[in-house]
């Protein structure tokens, strides 16, 4: 490869090959740099796209944003199919290979260290929304419900994180978020994760119980992330 390379997820190596159709950023195949003990997930970018100006435009362009943070996402996705990957921050790029494992050298045991402790897990999300009026329940049941749900939740996962629910303004969702929180799950478990939040569901008439993943363990790479 020839060009700044963007950078995707740092793992461990792995033997399944990923799809042969599948386009990281710009369209451009992912590979694998190998550094010690560690894989570097990389595409190659244009430099003309890595320069100053070139960069602020695209700060400016939602579509391009949007575009890219979707192909960022489809590689990561791309491999929790077949490994645990460390994601990077979508928009991190380098210079060259070299740039790209002195950056893994200089990390490489936090990398190690990260890598470690979410082997075979993954990130479950859930959130909990009132629905819209008149179905909707008092906000206090349903904020008791989701401090239960949380719980029961978190007895079932390794770790777990509380995000600042969306007010309705800025949801998707119709109604006023009470709950929104990620989950560390071990793989095989998550089956069972799964039926907990589903039984949830038919516990709470005019809640709203989503559920998304299985992600690659975004919210729990703390300061290992770039």
């Amino acid at each position: 490869m020839t060009g700044p390379r963007y950078v995707y997820a740092v793992c461990r190596p792995f033997g399944t090959p990923l799809q042969a159709e599948l386009k990281g950023v710009g369209g451009a195949p992912p590979a694998l740099l190998r550094h010690h003990d560690l894989v570097a997930v990389v595409s190659t970018v244009p430099a003309a796209d890595c320069c100053e100006d070139a960069l602020k435009a695209h700060l400016d362009d939602p579509d391009w944003l949007d575009a890219t943070a979707r192909a960022h996402q489809g590689v990561i996705d791309a491999l929790t199919t077949v490994t645990t990957p460390l994601p990077l921050r979508p928009g991190i790029v380098f210079q060259d290979d070299w740039s790209v494992r002195m950056m893994i050298e200089a990390r490489e045991d936090e990398f190690r260290r990260t890598l470690d402790r979410l082997e075979g897990r993954v990130e479950w999300g859930v959130t909990l929304s009132l629905e819209p009026e008149p179905a909707e329940p008092a906000p206090a049941r349903a904020e008791a419900f989701a401090r239960s749900l949380h719980e029961l939740l978190s007895r079932h996962a390794e770790d777990s994180r509380l995000h600042t629910p969306e007010i309705s303004g800025l949801s998707t969702v119709p109604g006023r978020n009470v709950l929104a929180a990620a989950y560390l799950v071990p793989r095989a478990q998550s089956e069972e994760f799964v039926e907990l939040v589903d039984r949830a569901r038919d516990e709470a008439p005019g809640i709203r119980v989503e559920l998304t993943g299985p992600w690659a363990a975004y919210s729990f790479t703390g300061e290992a992330v770039p």
